[in-house]
């Protein structure tokens, strides 16, 4: 897998679990600590997230960074 099909999958699956949640794509931002802007890239695949990233979108979630990544995992099935 190449760093854009895998930042996108990252995306949709972030995406997902945000909108199950039910947090507004700004409100969410401001629960990681990124700019609105930054977690549109990231939802897109246009952006590709430091591991560190990825943990504080995790803990916002209220989930482990490894279910986080089984999520992402499901994407490309």
């Amino acid at each position: 897998m190449d760093q854009r099909t895998l930042s996108t999958h990252f995306g949709k699956a972030v995406r997902a679990l945000r909108s199950e949640r039910g947090f507004s794509q700004e409100g969410f931002a401001d629960a990681v600590s990124v700019h609105r802007t930054t977690m549109g890239m990231i939802e897109r695949g246009k952006a590709v997230v430091s591991i560190f990233t990825a943990y504080r979108i995790a803990v916002a979630l209220e989930i482990t960074l490894a279910d986080l990544f089984e999520k992402v995992a499901a994407q490309s099935d």
